[in-house]
Formats: C-alpha cells, sequence, structure tokens
C-alpha cells in the first residue's frame, strides 16, 4: 500500500515538473520571439529611416525592386505564351504573311483585267486572288516593254499552268518555265535563284528573257522558239501555236466574245516533209491528246530547251 502512494506521488511530482517546465519554455520563447520581432522592427525602421534619408540609396532600392517585379512578370507572360502555343498553333500569327501574299481582291481589277482574271481562276482552277495580281502585274509589265499582257498570259498558261512552283525534266522553273541556272544573272537582283518560286520575279524574269528573245528573232514566232530553246531545231513541238491560239482566246475575250472555259486548243498543222531537210529529233512538247481535254493538265512547254541553253 505504501509502494503504490510512493509511485502516485512519484508520477504527480514528475508531471508537475513537466508541466512547470514546459510553462517555463513557453514562456521564455515567447520572451525571446517579442524581443526579436521588436529588434527586428527596429531594424527596419533605422533602414527605413536611413533609406529615406539617402536619394541615391533610395532610387537604387526602387530600381532593384522594379527590376524584379518586371523580370516576374515576363516569365509569367512566356508561361502563358507558351502554354498558349502549345495549344494553339495560330496563337502567335505572323501579321506580315498578307503583306507577302501574292493575292489582290479582284474588284481592284479594271474590266479588262477582271475578265481575264476569271477566266483563266476558272480555266486552270487556281484562286481568282492570285491569278488577278498576276493578270495585274502582265499589264503592268506588257507596257513597260512593249508585249501584249495576253501573250505573257498564254506563256504563263502553256508552261506552267499558273503553278509557281513547277519544274520541268532539264531545270526550267516556276510560272513561265525560266532556265534558272543559265539566267542566274538576273536573279541577283531579287536575291538568289530561290526567288524563281516567287511568282512576281519569275514573272519579271520570264519576261525580260522574252523581250530579248523576241528582239533576237525579229518575231512574235521567231521570239517564242528562241525563248522555248527551239531555235536550232527544225520544229518547235507546236509551241509557238499553242502560245498564241491560248492568247486569241483571251483577246476575243477583251472583244466581248464568250470563250468556253474547256475551250481546247486546235491541234497544230504538220508540216509537209521535206526530203532535202534531215530529220531533225522531235520536240518532247509535241501535243499530247491525253491532256488537251484539261488546260491545267498540260506539261510545261519547256523540256527541249537543254538542247539551246543559250536563249
Amino acid at each position: 500500500m505504501s509502494a503504490s502512494r510512493s509511485w502516485a506521488r512519484i508520477r504527480v511530482g514528475t508531471l508537475n515538473s513537466a508541466r512547470v517546465f514546459a510553462g517555463d519554455l513557453g514562456n521564455g520563447l515567447m520572451v525571446v520571439s517579442h524581443s526579436s520581432l521588436s529588434v527586428i522592427g527596429l531594424a527596419v525602421l533605422a533602414t527605413a529611416f536611413v533609406i529615406g534619408g539617402r536619394a541615391d540609396v533610395r532610387g537604387l532600392v526602387e530600381e532593384r525592386a522594379l527590376d524584379w517585379l518586371v523580370s516576374r512578370q515576363e516569365a509569367r507572360s512566356n508561361d502563358d505564351l507558351d502554354t498558349l502555343e502549345a495549344a494553339n498553333l495560330l496563337g502567335a500569327g505572323d501579321i506580315s504573311a498578307v503583306d507577302r501574299a501574292t493575292a489582290i481582291d479582284p474588284s481592284e481589277l479594271n474590266r479588262q483585267q477582271a475578265v481575264v482574271a476569271q477566266w483563266l481562276s476558272r480555266r486552270y482552277k487556281v484562286a481568282p486572288e492570285p491569278v488577278g495580281r498576276l493578270v495585274q502585274e502582265a499589264w503592268s509589265l506588257g507596257k513597260r516593254v512593249g508585249l501584249e499582257p495576253t501573250l505573257i498570259l498564254a506563256i504563263v498558261a502553256i508552261e506552267s499552268s499558273f503553278n509557281p512552283f513547277a519544274q520541268s525534266a532539264v531545270g526550267a522553273q516556276g510560272l513561265m518555265q525560266v532556265m534558272t541556272r543559265v539566267h542566274d544573272d538576273k536573279y541577283v537582283a531579287f536575291g538568289g535563284n530561290h526567288a524563281a518560286f516567287d511568282p512576281l520575279t519569275n514573272l519579271r524574269v520570264g519576261v525580260q528573257v522574252l523581250k530579248d528573245c523576241i528582239a533576237r528573232a525579229g518575231s512574235i514566232e521567231g521570239g517564242l522558239r528562241h525563248y522555248v530553246g527551239a531555235a536550232n531545231l527544225a520544229s518547235d513541238g507546236g509551241y509557238a501555236f499553242k502560245v498564241l491560239a491560248e492568247q486569241e482566246f483571251m483577246q476575243q475575250l477583251l472583244r466581248g466574245r464568250s470563250v468556253p472555259v474547256t475551250a481546247r486548243l486546235p491541234v497544230p498543222p504538220v508540216a509537209p516533209p521535206d526530203a532535202s531537210t534531215p530529220s531533225a529529233p522531235m520536240s518532247p512538247v509535241s501535243p499530247n491528246p491525253a491532256t488537251q481535254a484539261s488546260p491545267s493538265a498540260q506539261l510545261p512547254a519547256s523540256d527541249n530547251r537543254l538542247a539551246a541553253l543559250s536563249y
């Protein structure tokens, strides 16, 4: 019985001691914390008074704080932009893309240009806006060099069917199928040979080549033979005939006549063989009945230019 009382007194004493110790420790921590906070507060006040009294220090602190806030804002904006771009590929659009596009509102064309552009658009199954811009450029270039714009457009139609990325087996490229490696000097002003695939640049270079060919030959028909590289061949495979036939379609439109967009090019006449003339190799641009039904399916007419790279 006495042992049980002794253990009870020991347990009660231990608990009381622990309670007193915990209370003293808590009070001590509160006093230390209070004192520390007081010291920190006094230090902050003293620092504020010092900074407030010195303009250079105040300006430096404000500058550092502003830089930190700006960097944080930029980092947050970049994170938001990355998230938006990951979700939407159109999030960061290029506002200059519309300026680079080779296109024009057809309503901005005059009546003659609009008639030709609409007919070519439907005939070769291309959008009216880019065709309208090419028609407008053909009118401008034709006036500058003294050529019919319909002749320029007819060459584009026969050569590439208005495909600005067309390329023949011998390296003729672009709308007018210019031999880029032969006329690379003409692309220097436009930044190099890759400009051959820019529609307006190819049109300008092609018109310059065409003008030189006509001047050299002395006639449009002869110039077309030079242009296609058949000046030294017995036949141009009907190239000049097809170009002039396509031009005549557009001339009829300008005269107010109706020309179906499915109008087929006439078959070039076949010259009678001359026994005194050695046979010449056939031009690979001879008419193909399988492609005449669809103008947009015509192949570029420049594959025989490998034999006359000096044009």
